[in-house]
C-alpha cells in the first residue's frame, strides 16, 4: 500500500535578510511524505525566491501531479523524480524516494564553514573553537572592494591555518574585482580556497583567476544550460546547491564529473529549513566526504522544522502545526 502527503510551512526569517532585490520575511515551502509497506521517505521542496526559476505555486502543482501518479503507479519507484523539470521539486522528491528505499545514509556531516556577513571578529572567535580543518566563508561584493580586501586580510592574518572561501555572486566588474585583489596581501592569496564567480561573465572571472593567482569556483554557472564542466586554469571547485540544481541523481552526476577533473565539490545551502539542512548534511557525508559543506544558514530562520540540527537551541515547529495540502492512500 502506498500513501503520500504534502504539508506546507511558512517560517519567519531573521530581520534584514535580503536576496538580491527583495527582503525575505518568511521561508516557505513544502514537506513531502511517502509511505510504502511500512517504510517512510521525506523531502523538502522549497524554491528560493530570486534564485529558483519556479514559484511556490508551480512547485506545488508539479508535486501534487507527481504524487498522484506515484500513488497509482506500482511499477515505478525511482525514476519519476527525474521527470520534473523544476529543480526544487526534483530534489525534494528524490530525497523522499531515497529515504523510502534506504539509499540516503543516516550518517551526516554536521560541520559548517562559518559564514561571515558582517563583523569578522565573530567568525574569528568561532574558528578558534573549531577542531581540525579551519574553513570559513565571506560574502564579498556587498561593500567597497577595499573593505572586502581588508576583511580578507584580517581573517587570514588572525587565523594562520585558515582556508577562506569567498562569494561575490557575479557582483563585480572586472575593474572592481581587480581592485579587491590589489588589497589582498599576495602572501595570503594561496589560502583563498576559491572565490565564487567574481565577475559578471565567466570569461572575465577566468581572466581574473589567471592574472591574480586567486582561484575561482563555479556556482551560478553550474545551473546554466550552456555550462560544461572542464578543466580550466584557475578553477578549483564547483558549488552544488541541490534545491537549485535538481535530483540527487543529477547532483551525483555533476560530483562525479568534477572529481574526475580534480575539482573540489562543495554541497551548499539554499536557505533550507533545518529539515532540509539535515538531509544536505547526509548528502555531503555520502557524496563529498572530503569537503566541508556550506550549510551555515540555520540561524537565518527563527524556527527549526521537525528534524533539528544537533545542539541548536532554536525552537522547533512540529508536524501537527503544518497544514496538509494534499494526501492520498492507494491500496
Amino acid at each position: 500500500m502506498r500513501k503520500a502527503a504534502l504539508y506546507q510551512f511558512s517560517l519567519p526569517m531573521e530581520a534584514g535578510i535580503i536576496l538580491r532585490y527583495q527582503r525575505l520575511k518568511t521561508r516557505d515551502g513544502f514537506l513531502v511524505h511517502l509511505q510504502e509497506n511500512g517504510r517512510d521517505g521525506w523531502g523538502e521542496i522549497s524554491p528560493l525566491p530570486e534564485f529558483s526559476h519556479e514559484t511556490l505555486e508551480q512547485a506545488k502543482t508539479a508535486t501534487v501531479e507527481w504524487l498522484q501518479q506515484w500513488c497509482l503507479n506500482k511499477r515505478c519507484l525511482n525514476t519519476q523524480s527525474e521527470e520534473s523539470e523544476l529543480p526544487s521539486v526534483a530534489f525534494g522528491l528524490s530525497c523522499a524516494l531515497a529515504e523510502l528505499q534506504g539509499e540516503l545514509p543516516a550518517e551526516a556531516d554536521y560541520r559548517k564553514a562559518p559564514l561571515c556577513t558582517g563583523d569578522p571578529d565573530d567568525v574569528i572567535l568561532r574558528l578558534g573553537n573549531m577542531t581540525g580543518q579551519k574553513v570559513a566563508k565571506v560574502k564579498v561584493g556587498l561593500y567597497e572592494a577595499v573593505r572586502d580586501g581588508m576583511v580578507v586580510n584580517v581573517m587570514l592574518e588572525a587565523v594562520p591555518d585558515l582556508q577562506l572561501r569567498l562569494d561575490a555572486n557575479r557582483s563585480w566588474t572586472r575593474t572592481k574585482a581587480d581592485g579587491f585583489a590589489k588589497y589582498v596581501n599576495p602572501d595570503y592569496r594561496q589560502r583563498i580556497a576559491f572565490l565564487e564567480e567574481p565577475c559578471k561573465t565567466r570569461e572575465e572571472s577566468l581572466a581574473f583567476a589567471r592574472e591574480t593567482g586567486i582561484a575561482i569556483a563555479w556556482d551560478e554557472s553550474v545551473r546554466e544550460a550552456d555550462f560544461t564542466l572542464e578543466a580550466q586554469e584557475g578553477v578549483s571547485a564547483i558549488i552544488i546547491k541541490p534545491t537549485l540544481v535538481g535530483s540527487i541523481a543529477r547532483c551525483r552526476q555533476l560530483i562525479a564529473e568534477a572529481h574526475q577533473l580534480g575539482l573540489e565539490v562543495v554541497i551548499s545551502s539554499s536557505i533550507e529549513t533545518s529539515f532540509g539542512l539535515t538531509q544536505l548534511a547526509r548528502l555531503a557525508h555520502w557524496l563529498t566526504p572530503g569537503s566541508l559543506p556550506g550549510l551555515d544558514t540555520l540561524d537565518l530562520i527563527q524556527s527549526q522544522l521537525i528534524r533539528c540540527w544537533p545542539d541548536s537551541d532554536i525552537p522547533c515547529v512540529t508536524l501537527d502545526k503544518l497544514a496538509t495540502v494534499w494526501s492520498h492512500k492507494c491500496l
